[in-house]
């Protein structure tokens, strides 16, 4: 029990908006990573390459991804950080 509320306390703690998670897509040859910075939602390329997104792009391709997964050999995580992504020495706009 005291294990429980160790972690329902830290959870409590913990900022759980969107900017504070990354959405990392990896397959075999290929890393993508989703995550909302101050103006919106992101997708950084398996090449580098920086994409603008609606919540809804990124839900089109999060849903197939996870539904698929084994059959397209993908593996999907999501990070939590405990300041936004973005402000992250990860994230573009650091």
């Amino acid at each position: 029990m005291e294990a429980f509320a160790m972690i329902s306390a830290r959870s409590l703690s913990m900022k759980k908006t969107n900017d504070t998670y990354c959405i990392v897509f990896k397959g075999k040859n290929i890393t993508e990573r989703y995550y909302r910075d101050k103006d919106g939602w992101l997708k950084i390329s398996n090449r580098g390459r920086v994409f603008r997104a609606t919540a809804e792009q990124v839900l089109n391709h999060l849903l197939p991804a996870l539904a698929f997964s084994d059959e397209l050999g993908l593996s999907v995580t999501v990070e939590h950080y405990d300041v936004p992504y973005w402000q992250t020495h990860e994230g573009i706009d650091s």
